[in-house]
């Protein structure tokens, strides 16, 4: 098997919406030579772009004739007026009612919307000691949940392009962050991603030991302002099959995520707090 060479210091790490924007020519000049120079080290990614390529000129061959076809003569060329224009005007107050509670109800991130559906997915969402799963916390759990059973493509960056992957991070979050290595407790890093958070970007980065179990490490800075002394404390969650040992300290909240029972997340999560929660 070829060996990956990292990308070279100082370039903005290739992510998946960038191979589609190459497949669909949306990419600025300079960025589209970019993933070029990326695709040619890459032969399998290279077959990805082009298999999405060939989808895109199907397309194209199977539904431009549909553009050329002269218009049904019995189409109506202009709307029928409407009887009651009262009926008219109540129909767009109602709609307008609507869309308003809509966007009131489904406003945040699509993450947010995601842990809705999880919750009333499983309404015996267990609690820890102090309260329910909440916040940064079940928002790990949601990102764990849909990026952990990923084998094609579970990082956005790979752990090969650490430091990459730690400048482009760090970059947009606005402040240093890096991911700790887990190797003394039996986890290799797989790599990591940019996620939205409730108002910001966070980070999230996988770990998987020898049997092939991951778990993620999710870092945000959209703590509780109120947050105290006794924030720091380590608290335990869980949703469905996910565990979750979370904690604040200082501008900084942390969740470990996984499917490994609730003494092995400890174990692990001591271990990242030694590294990061004091650093």
């Amino acid at each position: 098997m070829e060996k990956i060479k990292p990308t070279p210091p100082g370039t903005t790490p290739i992510t998946e919406a960038d191979l589609h924007a190459y497949a669909d020519h949306q990419l600025p000049s300079a960025r589209r030579a970019e993933v070029a120079q990326f695709l040619r080290t890459r032969p399998d990614e290279l077959r990805r772009v082009q298999d999405w390529q060939g989808q895109n000129e199907s397309l194209r061959q199977m539904l431009n004739p549909v553009l050329e076809e002269p218009l049904p003569l019995r189409l109506p060329l202009q709307p029928e007026a409407i009887a009651w224009p009262w009926r008219g005007l109540a129909a767009g107050v109602a709609i307008a009612v609507v869309s308003a509670s809509s966007a009131w109800f489904t406003r945040g991130s699509m993450d947010d919307r995601a842990v809705q559906l999880a919750s009333r997915a499983n309404p015996s969402l267990s609690a820890y000691k102090d309260g329910h799963l909440s916040g940064f916390a079940r928002r790990a759990a949601v990102a764990h949940v849909v990026y952990s059973p990923d084998i094609r493509r579970p990082v956005e960056v790979g752990a090969d392009q650490e430091q990459q992957l730690v400048t482009w991070l760090s970059k947009r979050l606005g402040t240093e962050v890096k991911p700790p290595s887990l190797n003394a407790v039996g986890y290799e890093l797989i790599g990591g991603r940019l996620l939205p958070g409730d108002s910001g970007p966070v980070a999230q980065f996988m770990y998987h030991d020898g049997t092939g179990q991951r778990l993620t490490l999710y870092v945000t800075r959209e703590v509780p302002r109120t947050a105290g002394p006794s924030e720091t404390a380590f608290r335990f969650g869980k949703d469905g099959p996910v565990n979750v040992f979370y904690w604040v300290d200082k501008d900084f909240g942390y969740a470990i995520s996984g499917g490994s029972d609730r003494e092995e997340l400890m174990r692990v999560s001591k271990e990242v707090y030694r590294q990061l929660g004091r650093g």
